[in-house]
């Protein structure tokens, strides 16, 4: 990083040597079609309403669509995306959709499946854009439908977060932004930390996203502590990393024990949020997080 902003070249490099470590492979094109096939259609999901400073960095994400097009895959087979275009249009990805000849897409513009949602008894505040929006009837609001572009176009995810803070979650980490991007009717999970933590392993350990779970990289390049969406480097340290695994539950605790820690130097009071968030995503087996059994390998 220079002043808050990457080097391409440096982060590239690596990206490069953080998929051959965790990949175990010799070569770099071996490293990624262990990851994925080359006919794979692969979403890669980014944090993009934050902007391009907090938020997922293009930097990044250029350094694993050189890996994937180096490796055989298709241009029109790799998908930047996220909730919404404009979010996506502002934090810089149509430049680099344009320079690579890949594609972009938001979940909301695809519009929502309707044999492929989540249930919860819930019931929401439906707005302009959730697929019941402007219905009535019994059940109405209780669903939360995943996008087409998640049920019928990916088949495979590489999920690219941020190691930002986020007031209820923790950290807008991996669980957070693949969970709430991927569905409709989201307020009302956001309204308290019981929600929060109820509905997003759930909604993450439905077949469409956890099933096709390739990898999960942490972009912690810079580590915001306070803030949540909103950029606020004061409250940011630069750590110039990158973190590799498929166990989204690992990487997220790792980031809010990182998160704690940096406000704790920087004098700030620790962060309440919805541990349970991660205890249920244990319980529902989709990764570990008791910090004993999480091996980091440095390289």
């Amino acid at each position: 990083m220079e002043a808050f902003v990457p080097r391409p070249a440096i982060v590239r490099a690596m990206m490069d040597r953080g998929i051959l470590a965790y990949s175990g492979k010799a070569t770099l094109a071996e490293a990624w079609r262990s990851v994925v096939k080359t006919n794979d259609v692969v979403g890669l999901k980014v944090a993009s309403a934050s902007g391009r400073t907090s938020g997922t960095r293009p930097a990044v994400v250029a350094a694993v669509i050189e890996g994937l097009l180096a490796a055989g895959l298709p241009p029109r087979n790799i998908i930047i995306w996220d909730k919404q275009l404009a979010d996506l249009r502002i934090a810089g990805y149509y430049e680099l959709a344009a320079r690579y000849g890949v594609r972009l897409a938001a979940a909301a513009a695809a519009g929502w499946d309707d044999q492929t949602y989540y249930e919860n008894s819930l019931l929401g505040n439906l707005v302009w854009g959730d697929k019941e929006f402007g219905q009535k009837g019994d059940g109405i609001g209780r669903k939360s439908f995943v996008s087409k572009l998640v049920a019928r176009e990916i088949t495979r995810h590489i999920s690219l977060a941020p190691l930002m803070n986020h007031n209820l979650a923790g950290v807008a980490g991996h669980f957070h932004s693949l969970a709430l991007g991927s569905v409709d009717n989201t307020l009302r999970f956001e309204s308290t930390p019981r929600a929060l933590a109820e509905a997003v392993p759930e909604i993450f350990a439905l077949p469409v996203i956890y099933d096709r779970l390739a990898l999960c990289i942490t972009d912690a390049l810079i580590c915001q502590y306070q803030g949540e969406h909103l950029t606020r480097l004061h409250y940011a340290t630069p750590l110039n990393q990158l973190r590799f695994s498929k166990d989204p539950v690992a990487l997220d605790s790792l980031s809010l024990a990182e998160l704690e820690a940096q406000r704790k130097k920087a004098g700030i009071p620790s962060a309440k949020f919805a541990p349970e968030l991660y205890k249920n995503a244990v319980l529902l087996e989709l990764g570990v997080g008791d910090a004993r059994q999480i091996r980091v390998e440095m390289k």
